[in-house]
């Protein structure tokens, strides 16, 4: 008799897509070009995972990198009056934490409950 019961999850690191693209977007605050690695990944993915758990992974990393660089932008035209600066941080914060968030529910393998929402 062979044993049908489900496989219990690993215990360690569980470096799927969704992951490593969290992952380059949150090295982007120290790297920079990983970001736009990162999202460029996510677009081509993005066929791979469909139907999956992983698409709303990828929809959702590709509206945080296009809200955070429309919000880059924007901050950086108003850093000329100084309104900008308060602005970039806000940004940078808001893409970290939806970076981590992500990050989080991928080790978990589930999906983004509303990945087409600009909050978290």
């Amino acid at each position: 008799m062979v044993d049908q019961s489900p496989q219990p999850a690993p215990a360690g690191f569980d470096l799927n897509k969704a992951t490593i693209i969290s992952l380059l977007y949150i090295a982007g605050f120290f790297v920079g070009i990983t970001g736009l690695v990162g999202v460029i990944l996510a677009f081509v993915w993005k066929s791979e995972v469909a139907g999956t758990w992983e698409e709303s992974h990828m929809q959702f990393h590709i509206m945080t990198f296009v809200i955070g660089l429309i919000g880059s932008v924007i901050g950086i035209i108003l850093s000329l009056i100084l309104i900008g600066i308060p602005l970039l941080i806000i940004v940078a914060i808001w893409v970290l934490v939806r970076s981590v968030l992500a990050l989080l529910k991928a080790q978990k393998q589930e999906p983004i409950a509303d990945p087409k929402t600009w909050l978290f």
